[in-house]
């Protein structure tokens, strides 16, 4: 097979796969947008009034499904249209949350700037703008009495809670109390941890007994924006040992309601880097559910959890505890937080191959500080293992550039005569003890692990604002002066001139010499780190192709 077409084959599949996951992107159905007509019409009250009553407890869950719950009497206490912002501040997150149901609606990364020219403009993850949002909720449900959902308004003792120095936990109490129950929820941040500990502690000063059930979730809208370049998976995971890693994206929550009765698990929102996720103990049992709610502006969509009932009798108490984890999606904390959690590093089908690049690439990163030399040294590795396989391919494709002048010769001897050049072809490969299908099988071999190392680079938040040096100081972004990309464009044309020239189609001969621009081109807007990666892979490609075709024209190498 000629290499040169085989390399052009992989380079439009590549190609091909990448434009496919992005038309999915782009063309799936959007929210739809209030008319800005209406919009003028609105005075800014009636606007805010709408924004916090539109769909008001369309968001939570049902009350059926788990236990013999009656579906009447909802209980959805929304009074209050708006709260309070209580600010929130520990080493690493900075929030704000509503005394309005006690939702976060405001969490910023501290370690993490939105880009490096603003370092102390911090990263928002959690958000409540007008067009758009993206909340932590939980709340209680009961059939049979009262309970404080998201809309309930809770008091605290203080307006501002701030982590001093001394301290590495700090603990936030909201309180509610209605007809003889008493609910104290309590979050507990920790020091250097996105991982929050919740406990909803109900106090029954009543006669009766109470009956209720936890319910936790995340509601977000779609993104506005989204890579017209590189896709990743914006939406909702659920995990547990059953069903194991099911994504659940915007489009499958509006087409049927997801619910599912799950021992232990998870679920989470996930986007680029980041992620959101409400964990279950092991032992619990919970049914995991989603909402879309697309009558309101913005379009909301909800994946949760709502634990069984349980029972707290006429003058005691109880509690219900649960964890929620809100930050960066760095795969050894995850693996210590919840089983599959770390599989919202999302690597696709080759995750088997991706993991064991991203540890030797954390390995390499520990050892010299550096990601981008990380990233060399990691590509230099993976050249290595396959050093023999490659130099049979580079072996193959030298014998067959250096008979290609008689390869020509019979095309022009045998015209159209297929058979007798395919008979003529075969001879001279026999003499030459060259195997059509020598350069062709190593590459097929390599290809997979090329494709996990792209998606460990790209998963990677330990890229993000990561710098290399000089002109490089964000591997997670593309090159400002587009200078690896050209030096990758570069790099494809040496390969080329390398490689064996087909003896036909002149068609196929100028998609060849054409290969090189689009590359460039279509890699000028990829994250530096994955551009340093292919000319990384393509200098050492050219050096070891270099030496073996110099070796083969010389005849050292029979």
């Amino acid at each position: 097979m000629d290499n040169s077409r085989l390399f052009l084959y992989a380079a439009l599949a590549f190609v091909g796969l990448l434009i496919w996951e992005q038309w999915k992107a782009d063309y799936g159905p959007q929210p739809e947008p209030v008319p800005v007509v209406q919009q003028q019409q609105q005075s800014s009250s009636n606007i805010s009034a709408q924004s916090n009553t539109a769909g008001m407890g369309s968001d939570l869950p049902e009350l059926v499904g788990l236990g013999n719950e009656s579906a009447t009497g909802s209980n959805n206490n929304a009074a209050a249209a708006t709260g309070k912002l209580i600010h929130i501040e520990t080493d690493v997150i900075d929030a704000q949350i509503d005394t309005l149901g006690g939702v976060i609606k405001s969490l910023k990364l501290k370690k993490f700037p939105v880009d490096i020219e603003h370092p102390n403009d911090f990263l928002e993850i959690i958000y409540n703008r007008q067009d758009s949002l993206y909340l932590v909720q939980n709340g209680l449900r009961s059939s049979a009495s009262v309970a404080p959902t998201h809309y309930s308004s809770f008091t605290t003792a203080k307006d501002s809670y701030v982590m001093d120095d001394s301290s590495d936990v700090l603990r936030v109490p909201f309180e509610w109390q209605e007809n003889g129950i008493q609910v104290i929820k309590t979050y507990e941040f920790k020091r250097g941890n996105y991982l929050v500990d919740l406990k909803h502690r109900i106090i029954n000063q009543t006669d009766s007994d109470w009956v209720g059930s936890q319910y936790r979730q995340l509601q977000r809208s779609r993104p506005l924006e989204t890579s017209k370049i590189l896709y990743t998976y914006t939406g909702s995971v659920v995990y547990n040992d059953e069903i194991k890693y099911e994504k659940i994206d915007f489009d499958d929550m509006e087409e049927k309601p997801f619910q599912l009765e799950s021992s232990g698990g998870w679920v989470a929102m996930l986007q680029h880097y980041f992620i959101s996720a409400w964990v279950a103990k092991p032992e619990e049992t919970n049914l995991l559910y989603s909402i879309a709610n697309t009558k309101r502006f913005p379009a909301s969509y909800t994946i949760g959890m709502r634990s069984e009932n349980q029972l707290i009798n006429a003058g005691s108490e109880g509690e219900f505890n649960s964890q929620f984890f809100v930050g960066p999606k760095i795969v050894n904390r995850l693996e210590e937080i919840a089983p599959g959690l770390e599989l919202t590093v999302d690597y696709g089908a080759l995750t088997f191959l991706s993991k064991p690049l991203y540890w030797l690439l954390s390995f390499y990163n520990s050892l010299v500080g550096n990601w981008g030399i990380a990233i060399i040294l990691l590509t230099l590795t993976v050249k290595a293992v396959f050093y023999k396989l490659s130099e049979k391919s580079y072996k193959s494709m030298a014998r067959m550039r250096k008979v290609g002048p008689r390869l020509k010769a019979l095309k022009e001897r045998y015209g159209d005569d297929r058979q007798q050049m395919n008979k003529a072809m075969m001879e001279l490969y026999k003499t030459e003890k060259i195997n059509p299908m020598g350069g062709c099988l190593p590459m097929l071999v390599q290809m997979p692990v090329f494709i996990a190392l792209y998606w460990a680079l790209l998963e990677s938040v330990d890229l993000r604002q990561a710098p290399f040096f000089l002109w490089i100081q964000d591997l997670s972004v593309m090159d400002p002066y587009f200078i690896l990309p050209v030096l990758m464009g570069i790099s494809m044309i040496i390969q080329q001139k390398l490689s064996p020239t087909p003896m036909a189609d002149p068609v196929q001969a100028k998609m060849m010499m054409a290969l090189p621009l689009v590359f460039t081109v279509f890699f000028a807007f990829f994250p530096s780190g994955l551009v340093l990666y292919w000319v990384s892979n393509n200098i050492l490609t050219i050096s070891q192709q270099w030496v073996i075709t110099k070796r083969i024209d010389a005849g050292e190498d029979k």
